[in-house]
């Protein structure tokens, strides 16, 4: 009976490998890239044509464009994660990354719930969300070590009477 692990998505079958420790003391598995990924400096997205406008107290106009361009890139890796009900898997940055390539995870932590795997709408894809807070342009290339994964058991309220089923894949568990 399988416990808790990783395995391909049928898109990528073949083409990635499975996250591991790197010693035999580390608590992450590794995640690679699944492809090549360009992960723009915020600095080219507006941020600082807004920065300036802040500095200079003008007024300023947050237009529906603008949002949308300083948002995250999305980092596939081609994995899904199985785990028991009452576990769930931490993304973590690598501890590198904003040091070495000026890349924050965008979400600072992700949560990857058991009932993810295998949904409907994407298989249980595993994606990192990056924010390049560096003056270029950073590339990740296919097979980079990207983050972290770390399996976690969590807690219930004693309230809690949770019932309802993930019907979609990421982002679907929540109103907003």
């Amino acid at each position: 009976m399988k416990t808790r692990g990783f395995e391909v998505i049928t898109n990528y079958d073949g083409k990635v490998n499975l996250p591991v420790r790197a010693t035999f003391g580390a608590a992450g598995y590794d995640f690679e890239a699944a492809e090549d990924v360009v992960v723009p400096s915020i600095w080219k997205q507006g941020i600082a044509s807004t920065l300036k406008a802040v500095l200079k107290k003008e007024t300023l106009s947050v237009n529906e464009k603008l949002q949308k361009e300083v948002k995250p890139t999305l980092v596939p890796t081609g994995i899904k994660a199985y785990m028991g009900p009452d576990e769930y898997l931490q993304l973590t940055n690598r501890s590198s990354n904003p040091l070495k390539n000026y890349l924050w995870l965008a979400n600072g932590v992700g949560v990857i719930d058991s009932d993810y795997y295998n949904n409907p709408d994407n298989e249980g894809h595993i994606m990192f969300q990056f924010l390049n807070f560096g003056l270029v342009d950073k590339k990740i290339q296919k097979g980079d070590r990207i983050g972290q994964g770390i399996f976690l058991p969590f807690l219930k309220a004693d309230q809690d009477k949770a019932t309802a089923e993930r019907v979609g894949g990421f982002g679907s568990s929540g109103k907003n």
